[in-house]
């Protein structure tokens, strides 16, 4: 799979969703798995606001991916929780996986992060959450407020991958990244064996214990039976 930034070369845009271009032929028929991904992150760290939808090969399968990339989330004043519009919830409750996004330049996007993704915990609480913590504008270093370090770190905490990148400069870079993710949504959902989702794939319940049920069930024609012979 490639990806192909849109942004002007002469300007640092802050378009930074890709564009999926497929890496082979794509057959004319339903793709075998959808993917659906939210990007997310504060302000200036080069996000689009808009829908993509790409049909690609990865793994030797046909998918169709779908990538929402929303408009920016801010901390409140309490620099604890945050500010994000309804739609942004929708998206959340909607993907499959999430890529956070950061700017290497202004450590404010890197903060909101963390409660970013407590908010995303709110919402889906036992579910599985495949996230990719993606440091954007790497090309500017001299620039830096967020290490490497801090990204890493904070990677590992959330239980993600980590990748740090440059839109403008190196698009191939973001390619793997989201390739990486795709693969391991790709795998999860491969896991349900072919269940009808809605949003992430939820840890299900343990099923109930079927001689329990039994038990109670006769119990229950049995007092109703009395009832009905003693009338």
């Amino acid at each position: 799979m490639r990806l192909i930034s849109q942004h002007t070369m002469s300007q640092y845009s802050t378009n930074f969703l890709l564009v999926p271009i497929p890496e082979y032929p794509v057959l004319d028929c339903v793709p075998n798995k959808i993917i659906k991904l939210v990007v997310l992150g504060g302000s200036n760290v080069g996000k689009t606001g808009a829908l993509y939808s790409r049909k690609f090969t990865i793994d030797g399968e046909q998918i169709s991916l779908q990538v929402q990339d929303t408009p920016f989330v801010s901390l409140e004043d309490d620099n604890d929780s945050i500010c994000c519009q309804e739609q942004i919830n929708r998206s959340i409750y909607w993907a499959d996986g999430f890529v956070f996004v950061y700017s290497i330049t202004d450590y404010d996007s890197y903060r909101v992060i963390r409660p970013l993704h407590q908010h995303i915990r709110k919402i889906h609480p036992n579910a599985k959450i495949p996230l990719l913590l993606m440091a954007n504008k790497g090309d500017l270093v001299r620039a830096r407020q967020v290490s490497t370090r801090e990204g890493l770190h904070l990677a590992n905490e959330l239980g993600g991958t980590y990748s740090e990148v440059s839109a403008r400069e190196n698009s191939d870079g973001v390619c793997e990244a989201f390739q990486h993710l795709c693969q391991e949504v790709s795998r999860m959902i491969g896991s349900c064996n072919g269940e009808k989702r809605r949003g992430l794939h939820l840890i299900r319940p343990k099923s109930p214990n079927m001689q329990d049920l039994k038990r109670r069930l006769k119990q229950a024609l049995s007092s109703k039976g009395k009832s009905t012979t003693t009338l």
